[in-house]
């Protein structure tokens, strides 16, 4: 006979899991290039971590939930469940209250979400915000963890012509 787990286990558990299914996702979506399988378990891994932090996350976790979906949509090509997911997460994330790294991460993710749905202005003011808030992330960390992310993400057109 087993015992049932304790409401606390239960919340340890999902909160382990939700961190486990974003790690993995951010994880996938860093990759210069992925199959179709990793694209399906990115999106699968993004959806698993807004699952969990849903229930057991604060509106800081389920903003940063909404922001790897629209980041992982993004990547697979998918604009409108990805402008689906930026609008829940900017208020948060570029808001006045939020981090510099956050403010850095959302613009990035903004410029994907805009290059994928075709928006060259977005993309392009986006991009460039990013990059201008994490050249100026003065933690080492959180300035690679951007980089990261800026790394896969399509540079737009006018910043490509004017760094030739």
């Amino acid at each position: 006979m087993t015992e049932k787990p304790s409401p606390e286990e239960v919340v340890r558990w999902q909160r382990r899991l939700a961190g486990q299914a974003n790690n993995r996702a951010w994880s996938l979506s860093e990759q210069a290039s992925r199959s179709a399988a990793e694209d399906e378990e990115m999106l699968n891994a993004a959806h698993a971590a807004m699952y969990f932090w849903s229930i057991v996350g604060n509106a800081n976790n389920q903003a940063h939930a909404a922001q790897l979906l629209a980041h992982t949509y993004a990547m697979v090509k998918q604009p409108r469940p990805a402008s689906h997911y930026l609008d829940k997460c900017l208020p948060i994330l570029a808001g006045e209250s939020a981090k510099p790294w956050e403010r850095a991460m959302a613009h990035a993710v903004a410029a994907n979400v805009a290059s994928a749905g075709g928006n060259t202005q977005d993309h392009t003011r986006h991009y460039q915000e990013a990059m201008r808030l994490t050249a100026a992330l003065e933690n080492v960390e959180e300035r690679a963890i951007i980089e990261a992310t800026l790394r896969v993400l399509p540079v737009p057109t006018s910043v490509r012509t004017s760094v030739d």
